[in-house]
């Protein structure tokens, strides 16, 4: 018998017995469809996470206060009050820093005329938007005359516009709004960026740091300092040269630790990825759990169908068939019902993730490598849950089978 024959012969025992057919299947189904779906979200969230990140600046490098240290035990990171705005100008000269932001956020209590919105303020540099890849949607950003000046000037996130003057289309600009009290010229609005990580980049009020500093908060330390290096190759370099710069504007000794963090983008999003890939290859694991089930639902309807066609088989050894290919029969059978169900349930693992894309705010991304990976697996599992039952027929004595009731 050859392998066509063999694969028809697979496929008549199938359509005879449908529904015992499907449930054997289902299992399979199941798997694949989960395991599909599952790492489309993983790699949607990874993709989005990728994206917010890239969003945050080009080159960008983050520099942050360090650790407080209390009876041995390390505080939180951040826990320190280290940076200046005499650290931010020692980086503004630095020949490998192309532009930089210092900035510091606090929530604040926004006042217009008889409407009231909290929201986050945030204290900035005119380098902001050349640092964080931000743009004024209408009005303009501050200017360096403002900043030196502590002047109160303000430019509102689209969020802010909305929920302050009542209409996402209101123009502000040129309106006297009231931060904590303090009354400040709308001269901008930024374009929409939506949300990165946990902060929504469009609920947001940026004003200059100096007053933020001086006239807000009465403070001399600024929270973060952004830098952006001239050149994604010359990252380590720039990192380099402002923990150099900093150490020297802190006057640390060689033996002191630094009072201070830098992280850059690349370590960011290599931390975030990292998490969403553990989270995409335990759900697929725990998907993939059903494709064994699904195998063992294989070999146990081939078992059974095993002893339904023992005399079947008794005849078909008595007529010269030989063990080879009684074991081919039902091999390819329990292959073709692994491939069936696996193709199954790639189309619906497909359509699964394009309506969770189209009808859910989660973001999925197909990709062709978990469609092989899930066909080949489905391929494996009739392969592996097949060998035993076709065997099974396959050692069967022509006169045992034969007086088989």
């Amino acid at each position: 018998m050859n392998l066509m024959e063999s694969v028809r012969m697979s496929m008549r025992s199938i359509i005879a017995n449908k529904m015992r057919s499907f449930l054997t299947m289902l299992g399979i189904i199941i798997g694949v469809s989960a395991v599909i779906a599952m790492v489309a979200i993983g790699q949607g969230a990874s993709a989005n996470v990728a994206s917010s990140i890239n969003g945050l600046g080009s080159n960008l490098l983050i520099v942050s206060p360090g650790q407080a240290q209390q009876g041995g035990v390390r505080m939180g990171a951040g826990s320190l009050d280290t940076l200046t705005l005499d650290d931010a100008n020692a980086l503004a000269s630095l020949p490998t820093i192309a532009a930089v932001a210092p900035d510091m956020t606090k929530q604040g209590q926004v006042i217009w005329r008889n409407q009231n919105y909290a929201t986050t303020i945030e204290g900035t540099s005119d380098s902001y938007p050349a640092v964080r890849n931000t743009d004024v949607q209408s009005g303009r950003f501050m200017n360096r005359f403002e900043v030196e000046g502590a002047a109160n000037v303000a430019v509102l996130g689209p969020a802010v516009v909305s929920n302050l003057f009542g209409d996402a289309n209101a123009n502000p600009i040129g309106e006297t709004i009231e931060i904590n009290q303090l009354p400040f010229t709308v001269i901008g609005v930024l374009k929409t960026q939506g949300s990165q990580g946990a902060m929504n980049q469009d609920d947001r009020i940026l004003i200059p740091i100096t007053t933020a500093m001086n006239r807000l908060y009465d403070t001399t330390k600024v929270r973060t300092i952004f830098a952006s290096a001239k050149d994604s190759e010359g990252m380590a370099k720039a990192q380099f040269d402002i923990e150099q710069a900093i150490r020297a504007s802190h006057n640390l000794n060689p033996r002191e630790d630094d009072d201070f963090q830098i992280s850059s983008q690349s370590d960011i999003l290599n931390a975030a990825q990292s998490v969403t890939g553990v989270m995409t290859t335990l759900l697929s694991g725990i998907a993939a759990i059903s494709l064994i089930v699904g195998g063992i639902g294989i070999m146990n309807i081939m078992l059974v169908s095993v002893t339904e066609r023992t005399r079947e088989i008794g005849i078909r050894k008595a007529i010269g068939a030989t063990r080879r290919t009684i074991l081919q029969q039902f091999l390819i059978e329990s292959i073709t019902l692994s491939l069936i169900g696996g193709i199954t349930g790639i189309l619906i693992g497909v359509g699964a993730a394009l309506l969770i894309n189209r009808f859910t705010s989660l973001t999925t991304a197909i990709s062709l490598t978990p469609i092989l990976y899930s066909f080949f697996s489905s391929m494996l599992v009739g392969i592996i849950f097949g060998v035993y039952p076709a065997q099974k027929a396959a050692r069967l004595k022509p006169i045992d089978a034969l007086r088989y009731e």
